[in-house]
């Protein structure tokens, strides 16, 4: 992963729209992913085959349980200025009408339902932690992470009501359990082996 620093010393006001102007010209690979993560513009590699099955099934699973006025997106922008953030999941469930009357790449953070991480080696201490944090602030009320790369072997981890960073509710689930939804819990042994 490759990272751009962008230097805020100066308090003009502008410094969001700073940032996100050098995200949209940020000139990446096709099929890399562009981020900004506290001020730094990062762009990643294309997830592998094994990552993109995982999405594949996870989105497969949501579009029986989402009603149709919501949408399931992939690399849907999700901006979360108070953090200096602007992070593309590899899911997004968020009302369709959000998306049609915000334009341009992203949404605020806030307005998505569910956000689904998937880590890569080179991404992991981001999905599991600046970017929960992140979502967090922006009081999105679920965060899923699966974490085929946690130290302890592949786990999901569930992070429900989260208005305050500190204060949220997680669950962590490693290998398969029967409870909530089997097909996303089997997804942790899809994981990639290390």
């Amino acid at each position: 992963m490759s990272a751009l620093t962008v230097d805020h010393s100066t308090a003009n006001g502008h410094e969001w729209d700073d940032l996100v102007r050098i995200w949209q010209e940020t000139d990446a690979p096709e099929g890399c992913k562009v981020e900004i993560i506290e001020r730094i513009v990062t762009v990643a590699p294309p997830p592998s085959n094994a990552h993109n099955d995982i999405v594949d099934l996870v989105q497969r699973a949501l579009y029986e349980v989402i009603p149709r006025n919501r949408g399931i997106y992939q690399t849907l922008g999700t901006a979360v200025p108070s953090r200096d953030g602007l992070y593309i999941p590899d899911l997004a469930v968020a009302p369709r009408q959000v998306l049609r009357s915000e334009g341009g790449n992203f949404i605020p953070a806030s307005a998505a339902e569910l956000v689904v991480e998937i880590t890569s080696k080179s991404n992991a201490a981001h999905d599991r932690i600046k970017k929960a944090a992140g979502y967090a602030q922006a009081a999105v009320p679920l965060y899923l992470l699966i974490d085929g790369w946690a130290p302890g072997g592949p786990t999901i981890t569930s992070q429900a009501e989260l208005p305050h960073p500190n204060t949220a509710a997680t669950t962590t689930r490693t290998g398969t359990d029967t409870t909530v939804d089997n097909r996303i819990d089997s997804l942790a042994s899809a994981s990639p082996t290390r």
